[in-house]
């Protein structure tokens, strides 16, 4: 038996009259909820969007970390590090998306959800990984993609293109060893093409 989608507009009523005071907002954009929590409430927020009567998301599809410092319209104001989810309702054939700033650029932190849903386990991981936002209460808060001995995030905006440090095999030494990296760093500018007549246009 397949579950008619209700409207975004009717999901967005639900969810706000759900979570009351704990969302900053709640839209609607081009057919899509997002729902906006503060770092404080977000974890109350996510364990009422999961159980709550209408709303009901068994399922977390996604989780990941965003760096806004290079946004124009966020990034010059407001935080920088935020934690974006996708939630999926099984059962009601729903989607919401809920946006998180993290409180602290200088060291981002926010609740963990991998007790809510199992599945968040390896999608905070990742996010702390890449951008270096801490997941409180993670069991097991670790780099998922990187090799244990990186340096930095590097998915942050600020982090170089060639790296900090390379791995290198020593024959002297019979292993593998880290040194800073010998790339130079250059800019790649695009050629571009200025003749008046360049493949028959005028």
């Amino acid at each position: 038996m397949t579950t008619i989608a209700i409207a975004p507009e009717a999901l967005s009523a639900t969810i706000t009259k759900v979570l009351g005071d704990l969302a900053r907002a709640v839209t609607v954009q081009h057919g899509e909820v997002t729902v906006e929590v503060s770092a404080a409430n977000y974890l109350a927020a996510m364990k009422k969007l999961h159980t709550a009567p209408g709303c009901q998301f068994e399922q977390l599809m996604d989780l990941c970390g965003v760096d806004y410092s290079a946004y124009k319209d966020i990034g010059t104001n407001g935080l920088r590090y935020a934690v974006v989810s996708h939630l999926l309702s099984i059962s009601l054939n729903q989607r919401v998306r809920v946006r998180t700033f993290c409180a602290n650029d200088d060291f981002p932190t926010i609740d963990s959800v991998s007790e809510v849903w199992a599945g968040a386990n390896w999608f905070e991981r990742e996010a702390f990984d890449l951008y270096g936002i801490v997941f409180e209460g993670h069991s097991d808060l670790r780099r998922i993609l990187t090799d244990y001995g990186f340096i930095g995030h590097p998915f942050r905006k600020d982090f170089p293109l060639s790296g900090h440090v390379e791995m290198a095999y020593d024959a002297e030494q019979r292993r593998v060893i880290y040194q800073p990296v010998t790339i130079e760093p250059r800019e790649i500018t695009p050629r571009i093409i200025r003749e008046d007549n360049y493949a028959g246009l005028h």
